[in-house]
């Protein structure tokens, strides 16, 4: 331990990154503390990844028992299929406890030191925690900040938790409204569009941009798009937000145009999920302390270590990783983050290889991507002086796929027409969360689809869809 210091590591924030980094310190040989004011585990474990997937793994197969065309098609029949409401719940509920138990659990069999309070920075190497019996300071020689996020509720929505809340309520599943609005057409808004419908709920989306699910390739959206909404009991309105929602029985949602801000009409639902994005939690965490300033969006300024910055410099000692660094609002590139921190913190240089991290929407079937997509490829071709190619293959020609009886689906392959680099990969269709990990790993090593054309795959395998695009890359 590092002498006339508590600790070697002080982390603020239980979520994964905080976990992640807390378990790679002790690896490394570093005394270490974490300091949690809320639930162990943050919004992944408590509120976000891990009762969504539960919720949708339930939800999922209630779909599928229901779907007889399928069913049929594969030989089988079943009667009537129901659910029950609170049994779903009660199984986020309990993964909830379980995975919170274990993450809490495997701090303490490694010593990890468990601090329950609200932790802020106080001048450098130093933290207070403010717990139920009053204020502590603890010293580090290194203090890493990972505060987490909280959902953004935009201007004009009123949130009751109720009639209208956010993800933090519905992955508690505490009602199923006959109708519910969804605001937004991202991750959060369609895997909760693929949970209501399945459990029988109507559902209206209000997208305020020109088109649906505006943050995915443009290819992989429009299919998306007609498996997902189009042939489900999804209504839609593109170009339109909610300029007020108003909780009740029934909710009442404004509807204005987005870009001339001309009212549009007036739904009256069951209830509104709204789920537009997420927000730095990274207020009154002492920044001030050693002269750190938020960015314009409130995001904690880092480098590619995962430094702090302050006035473009790196505040010693000082680190910060996960939502609320702006860089990639993803659980597991919290954990990146926090293992790269580390690393650092013990004189290894090291930086987070962001194009390599891949995404994944749990829909039925899923959505998942690593790299840019193709427009973002272009225009960083047409800046540097090289082509971009794209090639797709398909679900149904996918002899795994076709023998699933799930043949909906479609991968695409971004590259540089002079090295062959992938660049970016875009998967919809069965397990796409699973296969979009050979090209995250194609893309960590900088691989050339004419190299990745002439890897072996088994046979038959949902993994032949990327084995197909590479060879139709290089024909």
């Amino acid at each position: 331990m590092s002498e006339g210091f508590d600790y070697d590591l002080v982390i603020l924030g239980a979520g994964v990154g905080g976990h992640g980094a807390a378990l790679h310190a002790v690896s490394c040989g570093l005394k270490t503390a974490i300091v949690e004011a809320a639930d162990m585990g943050g919004t992944c474990v408590n509120r976000g990844c891990i009762p969504s997937k539960a919720l949708l793994a339930a939800s999922g197969r209630v779909r599928e028992l229901r779907n007889a065309h399928h069913l049929k098609s594969l030989g089988i029949q079943l009667g009537n299929v129901e659910f029950d409401r609170q049994g779903i719940a009660d199984h986020a509920n309990n993964l909830v406890a379980k995975i919170q138990g274990d993450l809490t659990n495997s701090l303490k069999r490694l010593g990890v030191d468990i601090i329950r309070g609200w932790g802020k920075v106080a001048g450098t190497q130093k933290v207070t925690v403010t717990t139920d019996s009053g204020e502590k300071t603890i010293t580090a020689k290194d203090i890493i900040l990972s505060p987490g996020s909280v959902p953004f509720v935009p201007p004009g929505i009123q949130v009751d938790g109720k009639t209208v809340f956010t993800s933090d309520q519905a992955v508690k599943l505490e009602s199923l409204p006959e109708w519910v609005a969804i605001i937004g057409s991202g991750y959060i808004g369609l895997e909760f569009s693929d949970v209501y419908s399945a459990l029988g709920s109507e559902v209206t989306m209000i997208e305020a941009l020109d088109q649906l699910m505006p943050g995915f390739d443009r290819d992989i959206a429009k299919l998306a798009e007609r498996v997902l909404i189009a042939n489900r009991d999804i209504e839609t309105h593109v170009g339109i937000y909610a300029k007020k929602v108003i909780p009740g029985s029934p909710v009442i949602i404004e509807l204005a145009n987005f870009k001339t801000k001309e009212d549009v009409d007036v739904l009256e639902v069951d209830a509104c999920l709204v789920a537009t994005g997420r927000i730095p939690a990274t207020q009154n965490l002492g920044l001030d302390s050693v002269g750190v300033e938020l960015d314009r969006r409130n995001f904690i300024p880092v480098n590619d270590n995962m430094a702090v910055l302050s006035a473009g410099e790196p505040v010693p000692h000082l680190w910060a990783i996960g939502d609320a660094t702006g860089k990639m609002m993803l659980a597991h590139a919290a954990s990146a983050q926090g293992i790269v921190a580390v690393e650092n913190i013990c004189g290894r240089r090291k930086e987070v290889d962001y194009p390599s991290i891949p995404a994944a929407a749990f829909t039925h079937p899923e959505i998942s991507y690593v790299g840019m997509t193709e427009t973002a490829a272009k225009e960083k071709g047409s800046a540097e002086g090289w082509a971009v190619g794209t090639t797709k293959s398909y679900f149904k020609g996918n002899s795994k796929a076709l023998a699933e009886g799930e043949a909906d689906g479609m991968a695409k392959v971004i590259y540089r027409k002079d090295t062959g680099e992938v660049l970016g990969v875009h998967i919809f269709g069965m397990h796409a969360s699973d296969i979009i990990h050979e090209a995250s790993a194609a893309i960590a090593n900088r691989q050339s689809v004419h190299t990745l054309a002439h890897l072996v795959h088994a046979h038959p395998t949902l993994s032949e869809v990327l084995d197909e695009a590479y060879k139709r890359a290089v024909a």
